[in-house]
């Protein structure tokens, strides 16, 4: 028992080191994982061929992500998705097949057989890493990244005939010295004739999606009246795990069943109780796997291998990367999505693992090139984080910028009173209301993408840099009576701000702060009135708060009223304090003490209020 107690410290002591380090580093919580497993497998050989068992375990991270995918994805939106997944996802699966199987039997004397299985293999992407790593940098919502997705999903149901046909293709001259497979590594059904095999099939997608849309209700409300969180929990866990069985009992993939369910119960009252339930052990598990795969690289191999291993990872990602570019054509993508989706998908993925222990156990793999293979499917997934780093990093930067730099700024033919700075969230609010009001304005804005974004939405806007003098000219500075500063670069809104005092003194300039910080800057570059973004927001759902812990609504309008008042009536004091020393690292303590009894004065007069009585006038 202890050594199970110091094998599970070893792996979470790597995980709680490596992964916040990663992140830091910018480099992403995946990288980090599998940094981990080198660490702790082949470099300091604190983990050993357990790794291999805990992988197949921590693959049911797997099913449970494609259950949680499931979930968000009613059938109405995956029938759409028809053409992406049976086309794009199609297209990618023969076309990459056929490509390393006409390599394997160009380039050695490889059995065809042989080749058509390493095909198989090596067309598979990773779908735990890419998946995670989307929803890790935002990137989900992408046009590139649904693609992906599709292919993804498409490659997870080609599993399921490749599993079939592998033993078909066993090799004569390997069947001797293959290893027996152990019973309760095969299906349920791989005795019965093909007809009964199918109908067993049949029956067990039946099963999940009759059992999903009729049973699943009845059985969490039955859970619900015990109003026990953790019996939930349980009754989750024993769906999918139970799904994931009965796939493996007639030979399908149990990720692809656990999908099934999800997208069968996407239209459940229980869906987000069930995604709250699941998440914890999914991130978990997906932890885990990533781990096993840095731990279960084989040094030995490569060095054995060393000058073949590397050109068979360059070459499974160029061939990946230019079959996924032609596609990505072919569909329409844009050229920075198509860098992302073919970035995304070059790499070879953990269902590989699954085909290659498969494959030598039913005589179509020697055991080296199981071996080689391994390595190389383990080195590419390892490699797939650098590559989101370098679409992050430096293609997607320059694509945004190409656009910007490409397309001219607009002509502004008309002037109007009030003119915007920035048509992000708070912009938008302002124009929205002004022109509700009959008051025209101009809205400038440097990001294409944005200026497009709103105009869908009948909010006039112009592409165009406020910072820029000509610009402002241009758009009729001269004839407007006041100017919003919206701009997300804090630097360039104090600018901006002190350049519009300077040159347009007759000029209402307001500005939109971040912080505090951020607001007092403004105020010295000669804002004539300042709004930190969330002060009122937060403020109101202080307010909520309050509310909520039976303060009488009333009363939490009068403290959310004497909040405010305390802040105004300190701020110019905070204000002359932060100008004292404002170019200091840390705040003087002159500042932190009026800050301080500022909070005082706020907590004095929420007293006052609770004893009925009026707060003293400020001083």
């Amino acid at each position: 028992m202890t050594d199970y107690f110091i094998q599970a410290f070893i792996y979470l002591l790597a995980t709680v080191v490596a992964v916040p380090l990663s992140k830091r580093l910018g480099l992403g919580a995946v990288l980090g994982y599998l940094m981990a497993g080198v660490i702790i497998g082949p470099v300091a050989g604190l983990v050993g061929q357990e790794a291999d068992t805990i992988r197949h375990f921590a693959e049911f991270g797997v099913v449970m992500m494609l259950f949680l995918i499931g979930l968000e994805l009613e059938p109405k939106m995956l029938w759409r998705m028809r053409a992406r997944l049976m086309g794009l996802g199609g297209l990618q699966v023969v076309l990459t097949t056929f490509a390393f199987m006409g390599l394997g039997l160009w380039l050695t004397s490889t059995p065809w057989p042989t080749a058509l299985t390493v095909g198989f293999i090596l067309a598979l992407s990773s779908t735990a890493i890419v998946l995670q790593t989307f929803a890790e940098k935002g990137l989900s919502q992408q046009d590139g990244a649904r693609n992906a997705f599709s292919v993804l999903l498409f490659q997870d149901m080609a599993v399921i005939p490749m599993l079939a046909l592998i033993p078909a293709l066993a090799l004569p001259e390997l069947m001797d010295a293959a290893n027996a497979v152990p019973k309760s590594d095969r299906s349920w059904v791989s005795a019965l004739p093909l007809w009964s095999h199918a109908a067993v099939v049949v029956g067990a997608l039946v099963l999940v999606i009759g059992g999903g849309y009729y049973g699943s209700r009845p059985l969490f409300r039955y859970v619900v009246k015990a109003e026990l969180r953790e019996v939930f929990t349980a009754a989750a866990l024993m769906l999918v795990i139970g799904i994931a069985a009965l796939m493996n009992l007639v030979g399908l993939s149990p990720a692809l069943g656990a999908f099934l369910a999800g997208v069968v119960m996407a239209n459940s009252e229980f869906r987000h109780e069930l995604k709250s339930n699941i998440e914890p052990f999914k991130g978990l598990l997906m932890g885990l796997f990533f781990i096993t795969v840095g731990a279960g690289v084989r040094f030995d191999v490569l060095l054995d291998h060393w000058a073949t291993i590397p050109l068979l990872m360059v070459a499974v990602i160029v061939v990946k990367a230019l079959i996924l570019a032609i596609l990505a054509r072919l569909f329409g993508l844009k050229a920075n999505q198509q860098w992302l989706f073919l970035l995304s998908m070059a790499q070879a993925g953990e269902f590989g693992f699954v085909l290659l222990s498969y494959s030598v156990q039913h005589s179509v793999l020697p055991q080296a090139l199981g071996q080689m293979l391994s390595a190389v499917v383990a080195l590419t997934m390892f490699l797939t984080p650098g590559l989101f780093i370098v679409y992050e990093k430096w293609i997607q930067p320059r694509y945004v910028g190409q656009a910007n730099e490409q397309t001219a700024e607009d002509e502004v033919n008309e002037s109007a009173p009030v003119m915007i700075a920035g048509i992000g969230r708070f912009g938008q609010i302002i124009s929205r209301l002004l022109r509700a009001n009959g008051y025209q304005t101009v809205v400038l804005d440097q990001q294409l993408t944005q200026v497009e974004t709103v105009r869908r939405v009948q909010i006039k806007s112009f592409f165009g840099d406020a910072t820029r003098h000509a610009m402002l000219e241009a758009a009729g500075i001269a004839e407007a009576r006041v100017f919003i500063v919206a701009i997300d670069q804090k630097e360039d809104a104090v600018h901006l701000v002190a350049y519009l005092k300077r040159r347009y003194p007759h000029l209402k300039v307001l500005a939109r702060a971040f912080d505090r910080g951020h607001n007092y800057a403004l105020r010295d570059a000669g804002a004539d009135w300042v709004v930190s973004e969330t002060f009122h927001s937060a403020l109101k759902m202080g307010g909520e708060v309050l509310t909520s812990l039976d303060i009488a609504p009333e009363r939490a309008e009068r403290m959310m009223a004497a909040f405010s008042r305390m802040e105004a009536e300190h701020s110019d004091a905070l204000f002359k304090a932060w100008q004292h020393d404002k170019d200091a690292r840390h705040q003087s303590r002159e500042y932190l003490e009026l800050f301080r009894q500022m909070e005082d004065a706020i907590t004095q007069a929420m007293a006052q209020d609770e004893q009925g009585s009026e707060p003293p006038a400020p001083q």
